[in-house]
């Protein structure tokens, strides 16, 4: 039976090749972390790249549903505890801050299964103004209207929960992409009627 030859000392790899190949995988892992994983799982992004990538938005939207489940984990727990002391407070309807015979310019249409997200934005430049009205059919949803300018940086206008319509104005803080994160929270399908008026170039639907 033949037996395979065992290496000599010297094709054995050198201490100083050991050295250099783990220094290099280890540069290769820490670029991977900096450009690749922080901005995809927690929308940190120092060098651009995950941003140039679509990686940052996707690690934002990833940030957003993890602190919604949390809110909604810890309400949950809040109403366990303490079933008794918990009363449906009367929901109050947000007075439009816009004439009702306004022209509207933009109008986007979006249906939500129980459970499904969406966001809508629009393109605008820093000290742009926009007014707004958005209502559901049925239901009532989760919202936030935010703004990921082009720096990356997130940042948040107005917060709701359990809304069925919401309506009044804001000014772009930066230059990029505003608008509003919906999610249904409710049990029944949910249509949800924006309509917008103002600074804007152009009026999309992300996801």
């Amino acid at each position: 039976m033949y037996n395979t030859d065992m290496p000599t000392r010297a094709e054995l790899p050198t201490r100083s090749k050991l050295v250099r190949s783990t220094l290099i995988a280890i540069v290769a892992a820490a670029v991977l972390l900096i450009t690749v994983v922080l901005p995809a799982e927690y929308a940190v992004d120092p060098t651009g790249v995950g941003k140039a990538l679509g990686l940052t938005e996707m690690g934002q939207i990833k940030q957003q549903l993890a602190n919604e489940a949390e809110e909604d984990q810890a309400a949950d727990k809040s109403e366990a505890i303490m079933p008794e002391a918990v009363e449906p407070k009367p929901m109050e309807v947000p007075q439009p801050a816009v004439p009702a015979e306004i022209a509207w310019t933009g109008e986007s249409v979006v249906s939500l299964n129980p459970g499904e997200a969406a966001e809508v934005k629009l393109v605008m430049k820093k000290g742009d103004t926009v007014q707004y009205v958005w209502a559901v059919d049925q239901g009532h949803l989760n919202s936030d209207l935010h703004t990921d300018d082009v720096a990356g940086q997130a940042h948040s206008y107005n917060q709701g929960r359990a809304e069925t319509e919401s309506s009044g104005d804001f000014t772009a803080v930066s230059e990029g992409a505003h608008g509003w994160y919906w999610r249904n929270r409710s049990d029944e399908t949910v249509t949800v009627t924006l309509k917008v008026k103002g600074q804007y170039s152009e009026l999309k639907r992300m996801f």
